[in-house]
């Protein structure tokens, strides 16, 4: 199976040498195409911060981000921006759509940033929406439609221009149960019909059940992983519960 993402040595500080944090120390791992990892750990733990260095990549304090073959923290900022935008996609807690564009405008916004031919944005605009169930609000407004529905946009605009990653950031965090439910249904069905490979920071072990393999942080580092391998979504969901509990905190203080 192909490398898509590889992680080797990273570390991240903040602060000076006055009051110096290291919130990442020494990780390395790497995530493969059509994979589906979750990333969990206590509040503190680094897991967002990991996220971060992925996506903005010049965050990284050392060590080295492959992408697909390209090693991007030796790019420059003006290739590094153009290579995000051509190979990440992002999901957001708070959506981040345009309150002033139309749900079909808000997804076809990535392909227009994208410079793709204008003839062929419908055409690929109406084949997403319809791939995650959304073509019933494609002309109305982020603020007419549920906060279910406007997280599948951000997904459908996350996955339309065909990214090598996704990064999803606790994607049901501002979501009731059953819309939680739908759009993790929705990611799953990404990675499986499209083939999506979703890197999936979040707090929920029902949320990470939908994964194939879960990376547990603790204190800036990687303390264990699990994989879904051929177990049920219950069974997995309760090994994820028991790795909580040996990491050293239950379901209700995992964040």
């Amino acid at each position: 199976m192909k490398e898509i993402l590889r992680l080797e040595h990273i570390q991240k500080y903040y602060g000076d040498q006055g009051n110096l944090t290291k919130a990442i120390d020494d990780i390395s791992f790497s995530v493969h195409a059509g994979e589906f990892v979750g990333i969990m750990g206590a509040s503190g733990s680094g897991k967002t911060t990991m996220l971060n260095c992925i996506s903005t990549i010049d965050t990284v304090s050392a060590g080295h981000i492959f992408l697909d073959g390209t090693d991007v923290t030796e790019l420059k900022e003006k290739d590094l921006a153009r290579f995000r935008r051509e190979n990440l996609g992002f999901v957001f807690q708070d959506f981040h759509l345009l309150d002033t564009l139309t749900v079909s405008e808000n997804i076809a916004l990535a392909l227009t940033i994208n410079q793709v031919p204008a003839a062929q944005i419908d055409g690929k605009v109406r084949e997403m929406a319809e791939t995650l169930g959304i073509t019933d609000i494609l002309e109305k407004y982020p603020y007419q439609v549920s906060g279910g529905q406007k997280q599948r946009c951000a997904c459908a605009r996350a996955i339309i221009n065909r990214p090598k990653l996704i990064l999803a950031d606790e994607p049901t965090g501002a979501l009731d149960s059953h819309s939680s439910q739908m759009l993790l249904g929705t990611m799953q069905s990404m990675n499986e019909q499209l083939g999506a490979t979703i890197l999936m920071v979040t707090h929920d072990a029902f949320s990470a059940s939908y994964a194939n393999r879960i990376l547990f942080l603790r204190d800036g580092m990687i303390f264990t992983e699990i994989r879904k391998g051929s177990d049920s979504q219950n069974v997995f969901f309760e090994k994820i519960l028991d790795t909580l509990t040996m990491l050293g905190g239950g379901q209700m203080d995992v964040c």
